[in-house]
């Protein structure tokens, strides 16, 4: 931004060239960070957050816990559920059976889209109900129990 910009209605201005990077640029699958936008245009964190509401308003971003903002494009369909439902999900799908070996963080992290340490909680989480095996060092999970429908469709 210029130095004789007025501080009113910047963020709006950011907004609009945000817009602008995610329409001429398809491949474009996060926002810039906060930190980013804050050198690139000069401003502070609270401006920079508000330009990233005002795409989350306009429908074209979302935060997502622990990484960036994502951008959200027409007839685009993400799977929203909580992570662990669809890892437990994947047993079902790969035909798992009780005593099989589980994917492991890495695999799942690369299939999945998710920071390994997130991997790792929803991993525990499906351990504390039963389904996988612990896991360890150099120790892979198994299957404990295959999720029945109703498990998988949980609200």
């Amino acid at each position: 931004m210029t130095e004789q910009a007025s501080p009113r209605g910047t963020f709006l201005k950011i907004a609009d060239r945000i817009k602008g990077r995610i329409a001429a640029e398809p491949a474009v699958v996060e926002l810039p960070s906060l930190a980013e936008v804050m050198d690139e245009y000069a401003v502070s964190r609270g401006v920079a957050l508000r330009a990233f509401r005002v795409l989350q308003q306009e429908g074209l971003a979302e935060p997502v816990p622990g990484a960036r903002w994502r951008v959200v494009r027409a007839g685009e369909c993400l799977d929203r559920r909580p992570l662990s439902e669809r890892i437990a999900e994947l047993i079902s799908a790969e035909g798992l059976e009780v005593g099989a070996p589980f994917l492991s963080t890495g695999e799942l992290s690369a299939r999945l889209g998710a920071s390994r340490p997130t991997i790792s909680k929803a991993l525990a989480q499906l351990e504390a109900a039963g389904l996988l095996t612990e896991g360890g060092q150099g120790k892979r999970r198994a299957v404990r129990a295959v999720p029945s429908p109703q498990e998988d469709s949980k609200p």
